[in-house]
């Protein structure tokens, strides 16, 4: 007899020793539990049945008794026959304890199929039904009712749709009920959902019977069990139209949000109680310490990088490796990248997004990481730093964290259309910061720039209120950073026309003085100087040199310098070019070498000066300032994007603060002493951790 045909066991029963038996598997069961009930001389072996003592304890069947491994532990008990018999009995005993008992037992046992077969053949489960409809029961033995209803349902013996309007009715008034035992309604929340899954006339049905006002309540409630069974529910109504066709769905909702305001604040109260499970890892920092989240984090390094076996490698030289493929990945603090993801919020999240990203779209994560990895014009996009900034961003639009408002009624109806919208949304435009971030030329130093204009194309796009994810990715990817300029000047144009005639004079004169402030501050910077890195003819970016502006502003200084140079001297910086020698200074596509480079985007403005031409390729804050700082020079108007958003904001400034209202508020003629240091600074933070 071969080995695995014999299982030994141990079978237990109350007030009796344990058997230890060798099973044979080829041996009818009956003949089985024939043998063991003779072992403790127990009559009727047909009244009997084995089920697991431990875990789920389920009756062992000849189609299951093969599941059964050495060192089981089996329990005698009633047959599931005689076990369905006696509570069908007991249900309909006239006391009232022996029917709570009984109920009680059917909710525990009815969650195998074997006893459900054998109750529901009795019709026990229309006995269960009649109990809910005349609803005169106690509540505790209501909810062992509804408990074991659910169970036996849900093994799909008996179809839903059998059941009665009033059994429907019934479940629906508990689930309205303003003042009711909360174990009833999570019950009755979780047969309604069932219901509605299961056909589309049920689901027709229980529309009409729930009201919104009290599915809302449920969600606002402490318990969660109530508050996860009813945003359940939500989402099943929401999600069942009769048709599987996700855009049917979406008509529905907008036919639903048409209807008034409390639709949309439905809605809104769904859409933020169900963002809000994510705030628990956005609030928690990632933990050095635990393994599966540096597993994480060493993933998204082996998923970008395909690097020689680490195993072979010695400690330091792997350590060596590590911090270098980190820091192509765009971390701040390679050698220890954990040290970025202990901002909380985004905190965890900001992992969960990146590692979502590289696991869905591949492709698209080693395209990104491969292509700033490789690039040598500083113009490389962070792919770590941008991600747990974006991770941030959408938590804010999202409102992710914020409990829900009682007038609320904003919500994004890509929600509703979306499985993991976070992640999803993540993925698009973390994507779109890659294509904004070449848009704009930018260097690291324009980072938050960046993130800003990112920040406004997202939350521009889901004000339009798109409603699918590809919908949302063609809008987003249409409005790029020289439209985001485009409806910036309109918006400023649009705001002075709204503007009073004395608010307008007013920002008319106080221009020319604001224009001095910032030619002052222009030139203040050029004679501080600037670094910049040589363009070959191949367009490698190696050797540094100096240029910066004399203090009589007349001379312009500048020369080659090493690489940790940081402000040389003016002495030190042998070339001159006299500012009254310049003969013109030419920006963008009017620049000689850009002719080579069509299609290119590039911050470049070139000096002529006698018979030499100087390029200089800066970042785009860089670029602003010696364009407008040169223009001061040759006494041109300054036209750069950066003086005109100063501008604004100094007038915004200078406008709000003539307009206070400061009647009777005494200002003094010097500034307020500055307060005593603290005892000490253990609330500040130490950034230089960050760049270590």
């Amino acid at each position: 007899m071969p080995q695995q045909d014999i299982v030994k066991i141990a079978i237990q029963m109350p007030g009796a020793y344990p058997q230890l038996i060798q099973l044979d598997q080829k041996k009818p069961l009956s003949a089985v539990i024939k043998e063991v009930c003779d072992g403790w001389n127990l009559p009727g072996p047909d009244n009997y049945a084995l089920q697991y003592a431990d875990g789920v304890q389920t009756y062992i069947t000849e189609s299951n008794r093969l599941d059964i491994k050495n060192g089981c532990i089996l329990r005698l008990t009633k047959a599931p026959g005689r076990c369905a018999e006696d509570l069908y009995k007991g249900i309909q005993s006239s006391d009232s304890g022996v029917r709570c008992d009984s109920l009680k037992q059917l909710a525990c046992v009815s969650t195998d199929v074997t006893f459900a077969q054998e109750f529901i053949s009795r019709d026990g489960h229309s006995l269960l039904v009649k109990i809910v409809e005349d609803a005169d029961e106690a509540p505790l033995i209501m909810t062992h009712t509804l408990t074991g209803f659910m169970e036996l349902m849900d093994h799909g013996i008996v179809s839903w749709e059998n059941l009665s309007a009033v059994f429907i009715k019934k479940i629906a008034n508990f689930v309205n009920a303003k003042v009711l035992d909360a174990s009833i309604q999570q019950v009755s929340l979780a047969i309604l959902e069932s219901m509605v899954l299961s056909s589309s006339s049920l689901f027709q049905q229980v529309k009409q019977e729930v009201t919104l006002e009290r599915l809302l309540s449920h969600l606002q409630v402490t318990n969660q069990q109530i508050q996860t069974k009813a945003m359940a529910l939500l989402m099943a109504l929401l999600q069942t139209a009769g048709d599987a066709d996700r855009q049917v769905r979406m008509n529905i909702i907008h036919s639903s949000a048409s209807v008034g305001d409390e639709m949309a604040h439905y809605l809104y109260v769904l859409q933020s109680v169900t963002l809000n499970h994510l705030e628990p890892r956005m609030r928690m920092p990632l933990d050095s310490y635990n393994q599966d989240q540096r597993e994480i984090l060493h993933g998204l390094r082996q998923a970008a990088f395909e690097t020689e076996s680490e195993n072979s490698l010695s400690h330091e030289r792997r350590r060596s490796l590590c911090a270098k493929e980190f820091k192509k990945l765009g971390f701040s603090n390679n050698s220890n990248p954990g040290q970025d993801l202990l901002r909380a919020p985004p905190g965890l999240l900001a992992l969960d997004t990146m590692a979502y990203f590289a696991s869905r779209y591949p492709d698209a994560y080693s395209r990104f990481v491969l292509e700033n990895s490789s690039r040598e014009d500083k113009h490389e996009c962070p792919f770590a730093r941008s991600s747990i900034q974006l991770t941030l961003i959408l938590c804010e639009i999202l409102r992710i964290g914020e409990p829900p408002s009682e007038t609320g009624s904003n919500y994004h109806p890509i929600f509703f259309s979306q499985d993991r919208l976070l992640e999803e949304l993540f993925c698009v435009c973390i994507q779109l910061i890659n294509k904004t971030w070449k848009e704009m030329r930018a260097t690291q130093e324009d980072f938050d720039k960046v993130m800003q204009v990112v920040r406004e194309q997202i939350t521009r796009t889901l004000s339009s209120k798109p409603t699918s994810l590809e919908l949302f990715k063609n809008k987003v990817n249409a409005l790029n950073y020289s439209e985001i300029l485009k409806l910036r000047q309109t918006e400023r144009l649009h705001q002075e026309e709204t503007l009073a005639p004395p608010v307008l004079e007013l920002k008319e004169r106080l221009k020319p003085e604001l224009l001095e402030l910032i030619r002052q501050q222009r030139l203040n910077r050029l004679c501080q100087g600037t670094l910049f890195r040589k363009i070959s003819s191949r367009r490698r970016q190696d050797k540094l040199w100096y240029c910066r502006l004399s203090p009589n502003h007349k001379v312009l200084h500048f020369g080659d310098v090493e690489e940790d140079t940081e402000t040389p001297p003016i002495e030190s910086l042998q070339e001159k070019i006299p500012v009254a020698d310049i003969k013109a200074l030419l920006t963008g596509k009017d620049c000689p070498h850009m002719k080579e480079n069509k299609g290119k985007q590039t911050k470049v403005c070139t000096i002529r000066y006698k018979e030499w031409i100087y390029d200089i390729s800066v970042s785009l804050l860089q670029f602003c300032l010696w364009t407008d700082g040169l223009s001061v020079l040759l006494g041109r108007d300054m036209s750069s994007e950066c003086m005109r958003s100063e501008l604004d904001i100094l007038l915004s400034m200078e406008i709000k603060l003539r307009l206070l209202d400061l009647e009777n508020v005494p200002i003094p003629d010097c500034a307020p002493p500055v307060p005593k240091p603290p005892s000490n600074f253990n609330f500040c933070y130490d950034l230089s951790q960050a760049e270590q």
